[in-house]
């Protein structure tokens, strides 16, 4: 009897879960899967804070140096937003002057991509349209923001309207570029299959070339509106009152570094976060482009 009960095969361990009940995850798969999602943010931040390091301990303690340390560019942007600091001109006025600059950002940003995609899709699918406008095009890109200048100011005078057309050139020429080139990339044979299903003229436009020149046009939006910031101090250098770039320009005068340094800080973070916006848009609608996924 006792020699039956020890040759007997031991039980089956049981199971952890009863069926039909979701399983926990393990403690050590939770821990590796938060350090993953961390990996990326704290990765992101050691340059940055390398950098803020090296600039303290450069600039830290000396009385006289035409840099300020990073405390003192700080204190300035606090005050910049909050006031209650400093209580100079420039106190409590950041979020003025962003507003001033995003909507002309923003404002000719829109007005460059409603004109450029249309004509970069139709230099890039009409050959009468190309061979008008293309050569015309090429010959006016290379022409630098600032050269434009002068020249605005007698078109559109001094104020906001000169500062929203230099931002327009700016963004224009990105945005048209990467349609064209997003056009011509077509493959040929996506038109005859369309053709073959009785999609032809100008329907294949909203039904062929649009979908296949997105990941080009994204691409477009994205440099275009990145160099609409690079291009909004030279904007408002134009004898508007508010504006980072007016900011800017006025605390170079005034040789209040910091506050340069502010506005350079500001404008690097609006334009971080408008190429996040528009990035995560075109994931959104490129989710099918392995690109893009």
């Amino acid at each position: 009897m006792s020699a039956a009960i020890e040759g007997a095969a031991l039980p089956a361990a049981l199971p952890t879960a009863m069926p039909g009940q979701e399983q926990s995850p393990r403690p050590d798969a939770s821990l590796r899967n938060l350090l993953d999602r961390l990996r990326g943010p704290v990765l992101a931040l050691v340059v940055p804070l390398a950098a803020l390091a090296l600039w303290h301990f450069a600039t830290a303690n000396r009385p006289y140096s035409l840099v300020p340390p990073p405390a003192e560019v700080w204190l300035a942007l606090r005050d910049m937003a909050f006031g209650g600091i400093n209580d100079d001109a420039f106190s409590a006025t950041l979020w003025a002057h962003l507003w001033a600059s995003l909507s002309r950002v923003y404002g000719g940003f829109a007005l460059a991509a409603a004109a450029a995609l249309p004509l970069g899709l139709m230099i890039g699918r009409v050959p009468l349209v190309r061979a008008l406008l293309d050569p015309v095009l090429q010959i006016l890109r290379p022409i630098p923001v600032t050269a434009w200048l002068p020249l605005a100011m007698i078109l559109f005078g001094l104020g906001a309207t000169s500062a929203f057309f230099l931002v327009f050139l700016g963004a224009f020429y990105p945005i048209l570029v990467n349609t064209v080139f997003g056009v011509r990339s077509v493959e040929p044979r996506l038109f005859e299959a369309a053709a073959m299903l009785g999609c032809t003229g100008p329907a294949q436009f909203l039904r062929v070339v649009l979908p296949a020149a997105l990941p080009s046009i994204f691409t477009g939006l994205r440099l275009g509106l990145g160099f609409a910031w690079v291009v909004i101090v030279v904007g408002e250098m134009t004898g508007v009152q508010t504006g980072l770039g007016a900011v800017i320009m006025e605390a170079r005068q005034l040789s209040r570094t910091e506050i340069v340094i502010c506005g350079m800080g500001v404008i690097g973070v609006a334009g971080f976060v408008s190429d996040w916006i528009v990035m995560r848009i075109g994931r959104r609608l490129l989710s099918w482009s392995p690109s893009h996924g």
